[in-house]
């Protein structure tokens, strides 16, 4: 209680009402598997590898790479995690977690490049492995006009020359014509800016002696360019920078190893200052000629070893080690906001790797709780094959789609005359997408089937009735072609055999209900266990539970009907009341999808009467 201890009046803050629960979201999706770039863990690394959230393929592509294929050990192979990123997103998706996984094959796989000159040596260095950090980079100088003024006390001064930049001098008989632009530089006319005890501007020359600029010298400030050329469609460009670390936009800084200007940068500048003379003033111009003088592509970048379901699983931050980050589905659990997960290079592994990775993928989502996991079939399974590898599990919190999806090369132009090139992608990408779509324009309560799937020529095999007849009983989803109804997915299972979680739209339904009220009654711990608590949160699930059956995510013509919230002596004894244990009982009846529209049709005559 407030105290009162003068004297007064006092105005207090109060609240009258049930605390609000919020719903969660339900579309954000996290993708698991191998990319041609973008943040991974490993060992002496960026600091920041942790998975990234992508809004669009455009910003997938930036971060993670384009669709070009994989090398592995010399064999190619598509990157199907760019491709049912694509797919995700082509559908309908909105945002997408990814979680990238790479295994070294022997070196570390990251590109570089040295930079050697004017005796410094540095060392271009992708920021990630993967063969697509084979870049070109080359360095441009830029050169301004004339900066020099006559200071009265302190001679001959500069403008905008900070500490630690470098400028060059041009003596007045060469004014007439000046080095311009990307001219070559000479070290014998450049100056690094040094202050002195005085706070004049000092300009040091290569000897280390500080030499005075004579009057009618004009000085122009030298500032270095970096371009990066990643592909055909990607030039990344840094100007005006330096190259001291006194100075803000210093070279080292802006394309800094953990903390880049540009987080999505493809290179770093590694180059020891420490292993330079000591108190060397001129190491500025001696880096910004090895840079200029030393262009080229970086090298030994590439794609690692094909990934194993371990891998895809990954390995959990280690506790002890705050450098040691989590990898694989393990990065995703850190990620609360997930709802959706898959593994897009399950599939691909054969039959035995990807009923392991199925199974990894599965247990993770089980651990946590608040996710359904979106399982692929082998690649080219017959009828029999995905009646075999659906056998393997039975979980609430998987769907397995069946066929896998073909569609046009996107990375190839049509040519008249030349039939365009196909690939054949696994399922969950697309599904995935019409998940997320079907949240946000029905609700999670709306099963994600009847839902038409886009980008694509054909399904892989055709699923007829008959052939579905043995497969939805089984909780394999079909995808199916309807004549004049398009692509579609034909299924809402989930991969379990107990009938009350049969449905995929239930389990994401209680999923969604359980961790909307999970995040929003934190508020309720170490509150005082009494009915005051206990009304407190009854009317807050009975808010929420409200809004739900007026959206159609319950059962019944009434609220008593859809739901019952219990939170009372009823529910808890004196012991648990004594051990800390408020028990709140909610009980709920979801609709469930009419997955057998029945319309029975039958005779009468003219003059039957009806009842």
């Amino acid at each position: 209680m407030p105290e009162y201890l003068a004297p007064g009046v006092f105005v207090e803050e109060v609240s009258f009402r049930a605390k609000s629960i919020e719903g969660v979201p339900t579309s954000t999706t996290g993708f698991a598997g191998m990319a041609r770039f973008g943040p991974v863990y490993r060992s002496g690394g960026p600091a920041n590898c942790e998975p990234r959230l992508v809004t669009s393929f455009t910003e997938y592509e930036r971060i993670y790479g384009r669709l070009d294929k994989l090398t592995h050990s010399g064999d190619e192979r598509l990157c199907y995690l760019a491709l049912a990123s694509k797919a995700f997103f082509d559908n309908g998706g909105k945002r997408l977690y990814i979680s990238r996984v790479f295994v070294p094959d022997g070196a570390d796989g990251v590109a570089f490049a040295p930079a050697a000159g004017a005796g410094i040596t540095a060392t271009w260095r992708a920021r990630w492995p993967g063969e697509a950090g084979n870049v070109a980079v080359s360095c441009h100088v830029t050169r301004s006009r004339n900066i020099a003024y006559d200071d009265p006390s302190f001679g001959v001064q500069v403008r905008r020359a900070k500490v630690g930049a470098v400028v060059e001098i041009v003596p007045a008989a060469s004014i007439a014509n000046p080095p311009v632009g990307d001219a070559t530089l000479v070290q014998a006319n450049l100056r690094v800016i040094r202050r002195g005890s005085d706070g004049r501007q000092e300009f040091v020359d290569q000897s280390g002696s500080a030499v005075a600029p004579a009057p009618g010298d004009h000085i122009q400030l030298v500032e270095l360019n970096v371009r990066v050329d990643v592909d055909d469609e990607r030039v990344d460009e840094y100007t005006q920078l330096g190259t001291s670390p006194q100075q803000k936009r210093d070279v080292c800084r802006i394309l800094d190893k953990h903390d880049p200007e540009d987080e999505n940068a493809f290179v770093w500048l590694d180059f020891d200052r420490s292993s330079v003379v000591p108190n060397d003033d001129f190491v500025p111009v001696r880096l910004m000629i090895a840079l200029k003088t030393s262009p080229g592509t970086l090298t030994n970048g590439n794609d690692g070893v094909l990934v194993s379901a371990d891998d895809l699983a990954g390995e959990a931050a280690d506790p002890d080690d705050a450098t040691k980050k989590a990898t694989g589905l393990e990065a995703l659990a850190e990620i609360e906001d997930i709802a959706i997960v898959a593994l897009p290079d399950a599939g691909t592994m054969g039959a035995f790797l990807a009923q392991q990775s199925a199974d990894r993928l599965i247990a993770h989502a089980e651990r946590e709780r608040y996710r359904i996991a979106i399982v692929d079939a082998p690649k080219g399974s017959s009828i029999n094959e995905v009646r075999a590898f659906r056998s393997q599990f039975d979980s609430t919190y998987g769907a397995l789609y069946h066929p896998w999806i073909e569609i046009l090369d996107p990375l190839e132009r049509a040519a008249q005359g030349t039939p365009p090139r196909r690939l054949m992608v696994p399922p969950s990408g697309f599904v995935a997408g019409i998940y997320a779509r079907t949240d946000v324009s029905r609700g999670v309560h709306k099963a994600p089937a009847n839902e038409t799937v886009r980008g694509l020529t054909r399904f892989e095999a055709n699923i007829n009735r008959p052939r579905q007849e043995v497969l939805n009983p089984e909780g394999i989803n079909a995808l199916r072609f309807f004549e004049g109804r398009g692509h579609r997915v034909w299924g809402a299972r989930t991969m379990s055999s107990d009938p009350e979680w049969k449905y995929v739209n239930v389990r994401r339904l209680f999923v969604y209900i359980e961790h909307s009220i999970d995040k929003s009654t934190q508020w309720a711990v170490f509150e005082p266990n009494n009915r005051r608590l206990w009304d407190n949160i009854r009317r807050a699930v009975e808010d929420f539970l409200l809004v739900l059956w007026r959206d159609g995510a319950l059962m019944g013509d009434k609220p008593e009907k859809a739901f019952f919230v219990r939170c009372d002596r009823s529910t808890m004894t004196q012991n648990d009341i004594d051990n800390g244990r408020m028990i709140c009982l909610v009980g709920m009846a979801p609709v469930k999808p009419a997955e057998f529209v029945i319309f029975r049709i039958g005779q009468w005559t003219a003059d039957a009467q009806s009842n």
